[in-house]
C-alpha cells in the first residue's frame, strides 16, 4: 500500500467547503497526500442581474463591471486557497475551471487520477434539491471513485 494519495476537494469559498477541508485535515489527512482544490466559477446569475432595458452602452458597461468584480473575487479566492494549502503544509495546487461544478469536479478527479473526492453539502431543503439539483448529489451519483460528502451544520 502506498502512502501517496491524490485528493480532490471542491472549494467554492463557502463555510461548507471550508468545513469539508477542515474535516479532511482533522480526520483523514496523510503526510504524503497531494491535495487539489477545485473551484468552478459560475457566471450564469450575472446575466440575469443586468438590466437590458437601459440601452446597449449601459448593458456593455454593466457587464464589464460585473465581470471585472467577479474576476477580482475569483482571483482573491484562488490566492486564499493557495494560502490554505501552504498553511496546512500540504503538497497540492488550486485549479479554477469554469463550467458545471459537478462535471468539472469529476473531470479534474479523472485527469489527476484522484484517489477520492471530498465535497461539502449545504443542507438545502429536499424540494429545492429536487428541482435545482445538488453538486454533491451529482458527484456521488456519477463518480467512479469514492466520494466523501461532509455535511455542514449551520449555527442556529
Amino acid at each position: 500500500m502506498t502512502d501517496h494519495r491524490t485528493v480532490v476537494i471542491s472549494m467554492d469559498g463557502s463555510d461548507c467547503a471550508d468545513f469539508a477541508f477542515e474535516w479532511y485535515l482533522e480526520q483523514i489527512r496523510r503526510p504524503h497526500d497531494h491535495v487539489i482544490f477545485v473551484h468552478c466559477p459560475e457566471y450564469n446569475g450575472m446575466f440575469e442581474a443586468v438590466s437590458f432595458g437601459m440601452g446597449e452602452a449601459t448593458v456593455e458597461g454593466d457587464m464589464t463591471k460585473m465581470f471585472g468584480k467577479e474576476a477580482k473575487r475569483i482571483k482573491e479566492l484562488i490566492n486564499h486557497l493557495g494560502e490554505k494549502l501552504r498553511d496546512a503544509m500540504l503538497s497540492g495546487k488550486v485549479k479554477c475551471v469554469p463550467g458545471s461544478p459537478g462535471d468539472v469536479i469529476l473531470k479534474v478527479a479523472e485527469e489527476e487520477q484522484a484517489s477520492f473526492i471530498i465535497t461539502g453539502r449545504r443542507g438545502i431543503g429536499t424540494l429545492r434539491r429536487t428541482f435545482l439539483g445538488s453538486v454533491s448529489d451529482y458527484v456521488v451519483h456519477h463518480s467512479t471513485i469514492p466520494v466523501l460528502v461532509c455535511c455542514y451544520k449551520h449555527a442556529d
